[in-house]
């Protein structure tokens, strides 16, 4: 019983956190997924992305990651282009103005983390993150 409990807590508190980053990004024009898209695309320091590699490393992994990338290329905050070395594979690249998106979202998503961790010690804090992590990892 106290499994369940585990695991209803769990997802009650993903859900409480995933509604306030999405009311946060949502406030720059953006969806949570294609917010996660930003941030993997940054953390690629430049080098190019496949749409699989982008769909591997979300949060909530999606079949239609093609159209979130469209949807970013419209609001001009990520580039594609054609493999010169493979013509069917395609690279995706965050542009300046997604990098600039993202320095502006940092500030607002802080706060944001701040007030949801406030009740937890650093102590705490990373105690969770092991058990977090523990928990996630699949046998």
């Amino acid at each position: 019983m106290i499994s369940r409990k585990v695991l209803v807590a769990l997802m009650q508190a993903g859900n409480d956190v995933t509604e306030d980053i999405n009311t946060t990004v949502q406030q720059f024009g953006l969806s949570i997924q294609q917010f996660n898209v930003l941030r993997i695309l940054r953390g690629r320091k430049g080098e190019a992305a496949s749409l699989e590699c982008v769909t591997n490393e979300m949060i909530h992994r999606m079949s239609n990651t093609s159209r979130l990338v469209d949807r970013l290329i419209e609001k001009r905050l990520v580039t594609r282009k054609t493999c010169e070395n493979n013509r069917r594979k395609v690279e995706i690249f965050i542009t300046k103005n997604g990098l600039t998106m993202l320095e502006e979202i940092e500030p607002v998503l802080e706060a944001i983390e701040k007030k949801l961790t406030k009740n937890l010690s650093e102590t705490e804090k990373k105690q969770l993150f092991e058990l977090i992590t523990k928990f996630k990892t699949k046998n």
